[in-house]
């Protein structure tokens, strides 16, 4: 059965423009007309077809792998709702992964919470790619700015008297 690698990584709706799936691999230009590239693969497990995070890896096209991280799905929380509704226990096979076995209609990955692997995968590409995220993502960081509230008018009670 296919990984169906192409609709994990556009569920996880990363920011970049420039990229493309290639088998179970993203690439990314992250800044426009740099040397570095980002590439995302899933992390293999000790079981056949089994899959338990990502490697995200910083790439020069002329000296290879600059840099990588592992981010495993336990770490970041990705199957923990489905774990807990299906009484899945740590230290199995199941247990904060998925395989290439799976119910049709259904992706392999299904019951997955992408959110605290977007986050971690934007904190790495903000010290490789610093203001890429934000560059392609306007709308996402203005609603993290912070919002000044305007201070209340003080008032005689608190107004200091000598």
């Amino acid at each position: 059965m296919p990984l169906q690698a192409a609709e994990f990584f556009a569920e996880l709706r990363l920011p970049f423009h420039d990229h493309t799936v290639v088998g179970n691999t993203y690439f990314a230009v992250p800044v426009p007309d740099a040397p570095l590239r980002l590439r995302i693969d899933f992390t293999r497990t000790i079981h056949a077809d089994t899959y338990g995070g990502l490697r995200v890896a910083v790439v020069h096209p002329e000296r290879g792998e600059i840099d990588a991280v592992a981010l495993s799905f336990v770490d970041h929380g990705t199957f923990h709702r489905r774990d807990e509704a299906t009484n899945t226990r740590p230290n199995t096979k199941q247990y904060g992964t998925f395989d290439t076995h799976h119910r049709p209609g259904r992706p392999p990955w299904d019951g997955a919470v992408t959110t605290g692997l977007r986050d971690a995968i934007e904190q790495y590409t903000a010290v490789w790619f610093p203001g890429a995220w934000a560059a392609s993502t306007p709308s996402r960081a203005a609603s993290r700015s912070a919002h000044r509230a305007p201070a209340p008018p003080a008032t005689r009670s608190q107004a200091r008297t000598r």
